[in-house]
């Protein structure tokens, strides 16, 4: 029998339902993830997957907040030292990591419009992104030691966000021709020069 054929009876039918919608995603992209495919992956009828999620949208949400779960928790796990900008540069290379291991996700996550993803800037001031407060919190040391100039910490968190986020975009879209280590160092850069810009 096939591993992911044995893993997935070992799940519950909500589980086993948002493992077969992520594999649907991870192999063919948000499109793909229907709620009849999915049924049919499980093995139920495609109302027994209404039971546990309202709708499509309600299961691609559940995929995203899982992921953003998944790498917040990468964030909390990591240890970070060095100076400012070196912290900085972890959580780019822990995002670099999740963005370029799981690409369909990562559309899914900060390409995709979705109801009920978190909106700038209210949902990030109030501190509702758990990818972006440690970010945050570097900022705000930076402009707390004289590091980075005073300014608003929210606003620079998303356009760092933005960035490595739209790079990312370009080169999963083919847009950029350099291997994965280049591409990172590029990212790097890209991050060193946007912070030269905004220290004191």
């Amino acid at each position: 029998m096939h591993v992911y054929t044995v893993y997935m009876h070992s799940l519950s039918t909500s589980q086993k339902i948002a493992k077969a919608a992520r594999h649907l995603l991870d192999e063919e992209g948000a499109e793909a993830v229907t709620m009849r495919r999915v049924a049919n992956a499980v093995g139920i009828t495609a109302m027994a997957v209404y039971r546990h999620y309202p709708d499509r949208a309600g299961l691609l949400n559940a995929i995203a907040d899982d992921s953003f779960e998944q790498l917040a928790a990468r964030l909390t796990a990591a240890r970070f030292s060095g100076d400012i900008e070196q912290r900085l540069t972890k959580i780019v290379d822990i995002f670099l990591n999740h963005a370029l291991e799981n690409p369909r996700l990562f559309e899914l996550m900060f390409i995709k419009s979705r109801e009920g993803a978190r909106r700038f800037p209210q949902d990030f001031k109030a501190g509702c992104s758990p990818t972006a407060n440690l970010t945050a919190e570097l900022i705000q040391e930076g402009m707390n030691t004289g590091l980075f100039r005073k300014d608003d910490v929210w606003e620079i968190v998303f356009e760092t966000g933005a960035l490595i986020q739209g790079l990312v975009m370009l080169y999963l879209g083919g847009r950029v021709d350099m291997s994965a280590t280049r591409f990172r160092t590029y990212c790097h850069r890209s991050l060193r020069r946007y912070l030269n810009g905004i220290r004191n």
